[in-house]
């Protein structure tokens, strides 16, 4: 890819999972990538996996934290003077299992403070990047996920991020059209990561019993977040879902 018209990305959790996945994705088409997350050691275990030929650049971040994240930004800037993607995915499943009426405030609340708090402060600092640069505009990608829309037991910190983070989706996407900034959600079901390994093992289900639930590759969802990354400007995928085809969503509960 021509120097002058290469992209710029950060992902945020490329660390591991869907964020190493898609990071992994778009190094490999040619992009430049920016590696986030808390864990610096992660962050050069996915830039070692990218390969010696691949542009990334590695910047130790909590996203929950305003002073790293304006560090994150102002690192890429300085780096590549420009944003054109931001894939905000760092998150947390937080107290998973724990009842409702058991959930402490510091477990509530380091949830929000990851997942809907981290992606609006990264989200921000993008905005005000892509709207600055010239040429104007770029794309946040935001990813939510099958609990976005329904919920599983004994997880209403991470639900209720979720549900939150579509809203945040279609502000932006609102927010943004003046300024060239176009902004979608892809909702993601048992992509097997760190995260899901339970899922193979055995998972509570609506009904009160424990079941093992398929899960699908994560670089099936790199795929479609690349294809969401590389369309142009005046074209947006405003919601997508993937997931493995048989988990238990479609009649879920």
């Amino acid at each position: 890819m021509d120097e002058r018209t290469k992209k710029i990305a950060v992902v945020t959790g490329a660390g591991s999972g869907i964020g190493r996945s898609v990071a992994l994705a778009l190094a490999a088409a040619g992009w430049s990538v920016a590696l986030a997350g808390r864990r610096p050691e992660a962050l050069e275990d996915t830039a070692a996996a990218a390969g010696p030929g691949a542009d990334v650049l590695c910047v130790p971040a909590d996203v929950s934290d305003p002073a790293d994240v304006t560090r994150l930004f102002e690192s890429v800037r300085a780096r590549y003077g420009r944003l054109d993607l931001l894939f905000n995915n760092a998150g947390t499943f937080g107290p998973g299992g724990v009842p409702l009426e058991n959930i402490t405030y510091e477990a509530w609340r380091s949830v929000v403070d990851v997942n809907l708090t981290g992606a609006f402060l990264c989200a921000q600092a993008a905005f005000r990047q892509m709207k600055g640069q010239d040429p104007q505009g770029g794309r946040i990608i935001n990813n939510g996920s099958i609990s976005a829309h329904v919920p599983r037991p004994h997880s209403i910190a991470y639900t209720a991020t979720k549900h939150a983070m579509t809203g945040l989706t279609k502000s932006l996407s609102l927010d943004g059209r003046p300024h060239k900034i176009a902004c979608g959600q892809i909702d993601i079901g048992n992509a097997a990561t760190e995260m899901t390994e339970r899922m193979q093992t055995g998972i509570l289900q609506a009904n009160g019993q424990l079941a093992v639930e398929p899960v699908m590759d994560a670089a099936d969802v790199a795929r479609t977040v690349l294809h969401m990354a590389e369309l142009p400007l005046e074209a947006n995928v405003q919601f997508a879902t993937v997931m493995a085809t048989s988990m238990p969503y479609i009649g879920r509960g």
